[in-house]
């Protein structure tokens, strides 16, 4: 059994530890990682429980629920686990939609494999290479297609819509049909899942790295600008302090210091973010040092003091996007 369990489980694991590996800007952290694996794992737990009511429900035979329904209903909610990273702007390009897409199937591969393991443990080593080197690969791959797929259309769309997950959905669930219904052979869908998975994740990465380096260099710049007109006072000159001036008659002037403070200190910390990740992307080790520690802390209490009015008051101004929150996250 513990040649079948390494079989079964190390071919995804080890994949997905050189996807983690080949991300230069280390943008995924490591706990991340692992409570995506843990999602992953819950994700098949529930997939356990949905399949048998479905059977049981439908009445179709268990090789056409395999081929019809199950790829949904998983897809579905691996799916699940990427739509909650996505809301919680955990999830900023292409490179760390790719990584936790395949870290969410590749819990739920891991927790599936240990439970055929206990139930037909006396299963030929040929089966168990077709579940290691195919069946995982494939949990992992289709999920890591949902999240670039989703990614893409989200960073189309400049913003989250919630059916920008539909389509990756499908998509997901049209690969792991076709894995399903073995069109050669098990051995066959194992073999074009070697094929055809490393070299799009590989393709992912390389568009992912030139788009985090083009962003780094445009946004670095404005980002820059408008700082140094705030330190400079001349932001009553810009654009930006022409639109401060529009709308200062709708706060009071504790709350109108508390928006200039939470621009600067929000702007500041952006450029330490995007510095942070140029030294992970040349080696070198960062850590969170006590006043950048302390300037989150301030950052998440003038959250507090400036309210939602506030912040969609400065949206115009700071661009608040998915990606801008997403790396104040990376830094903290």
């Amino acid at each position: 059994m513990w040649l079948e369990a390494a079989i079964g489980l190390l071919p995804v694991s080890a994949l997905l530890v050189a996807l983690v590996a080949f991300d230069s800007f280390k943008l995924v952290r490591p706990a991340l990682v692992l409570a995506t694996l843990a999602g992953g794992g819950l994700a098949a737990a529930a997939a356990w429980g949905a399949n048998g009511l479905l059977l049981d429900g439908l009445g179709l035979p268990l090789r056409d629920h395999s081929r019809f329904v199950a790829p949904l209903l998983e897809e579905f909610l691996k799916g699940g686990v990427i739509l909650l990273l996505v809301l919680l702007h955990r999830i900023g390009f292409l490179i760390d939609a790719a990584i936790l897409g395949f870290a969410a199937g590749t819990g739920f591969a891991a927790v599936e494999n240990l439970y055929y393991l206990g139930v037909v443990a006396d299963a030929s080593l040929a089966v168990w290479i077709v579940r290691g080197f195919g069946t995982a690969l494939m949990h992992g791959g289709a999920c890591a297609i949902f999240a670039i797929l989703a990614q893409s259309l989200i960073e189309r769309g400049g913003r989250f819509r919630p059916h920008a997950f539909v389509p990756a959905w499908l998509a997901a669930a049209a690969t792991h049909a076709a894995f399903n219904h073995f069109l050669t052979s098990p051995i066959g869908s194992t073999i074009a899942v070697l094929l055809l998975l490393p070299p799009l994740l590989w393709l992912t990465f390389v568009r992912s790295q030139r788009a985090v380096l083009d962003w780094l260099a445009v946004d670095w710049d404005a980002d820059a600008e408008l700082l140094r007109l705030i330190d400079s006072g001349a932001l009553g000159q810009s654009k930006a302090g022409a639109y401060l001036d529009t709308i200062k008659d709708r706060f009071d002037g504790v709350v109108l210091v508390d928006l200039l403070c939470y621009l600067r200190l929000h702007l500041e910390l952006e450029l330490r973010a995007k510095g942070a990740m140029l030294m992970r992307e040349h080696g070198f080790a960062v850590e969170l040092d006590a006043e950048t520690r302390g300037m989150l802390v301030e950052l998440r209490h003038l959250e507090r003091s400036i309210g939602r009015t506030g912040r969609l008051a400065l949206r115009p101004i700071l661009h608040l996007s998915r990606r801008d929150l997403w790396q104040i996250y990376t830094l903290g």
